[in-house]
């Protein structure tokens, strides 16, 4: 999701392809040595299979709104460690044999500071969206749709609107778009990189 954003946000046009991470094709596992999504193949070869990697890449090369500008790399950190950590077990407790209540809970105090902060600012890092609030957001996303009635509870309102706001925008929209599974005999479907 936040690499789509970033495709969208920096005007990048590229082919999609839509997989099954249950039944991934020979050319995601060729590309990619860890066969996760996203992987984004560049026109020389090279490959880049973490999604923060290709939100700086795509907003290096044009970053029309400033996200570079309004990126906190501990910030993200936390997200991309600790959080996901918490969310992962939350999520999908069976699978890590845990209490995802436990977990819950953790994930709920790493949100307390972003609370705190939107409470100040309609963005993570000032009045408008960064790469902190890209690459944050569709954690928090799939934390809050995890229990939405027990997470819209929770003394959160700066939040939950600052999550309002960026699920209601016409960037999130258009990086929503929904494809059937990739197959080697499809033709290319570009991704485009003009909504705002």
């Amino acid at each position: 999701m936040r690499a789509r954003l970033a495709l969208l946000v920096s005007g990048t046009v590229c082919e999609l392809r839509e997989v099954r991470l249950s039944a991934k094709p020979p050319a995601l596992i060729a590309a990619s040595q860890k066969a996760t999504v996203p992987v984004l193949v560049l026109p020389d070869g090279a490959v880049i299979d973490e999604s923060l990697d290709i939100m700086r890449w795509c907003l290096a090369r044009n970053d029309p709104e400033g996200w570079l500008a309004r990126e906190d790399a501990a910030l993200i950190a936390t997200n991309d460690g600790r959080f996901k950590h918490h969310l992962d077990r939350y999520k999908y407790p069976d699978r890590h044999h845990c209490d995802p209540a436990e977990h819950r809970a953790a994930g709920l105090a790493l949100l307390q500071p972003l609370e705190a902060r939107l409470a100040r600012q309609a963005n993570l890092c000032g009045k408008t969206r960064g790469l902190a609030d890209m690459a944050l957001m569709p954690f928090v996303r799939q934390f809050a749709q995890t229990d939405r009635p027990w997470f819209d509870a929770q003394p959160l309102p700066a939040l939950r609107g600052w999550l309002a706001r960026h699920l209601a925008s016409p960037l999130f929209a258009a990086a929503m778009v929904r494809l059937a599974p990739w197959q080697p005999a499809d033709g290319p479907i570009l991704f485009p990189g003009s909504a705002r």
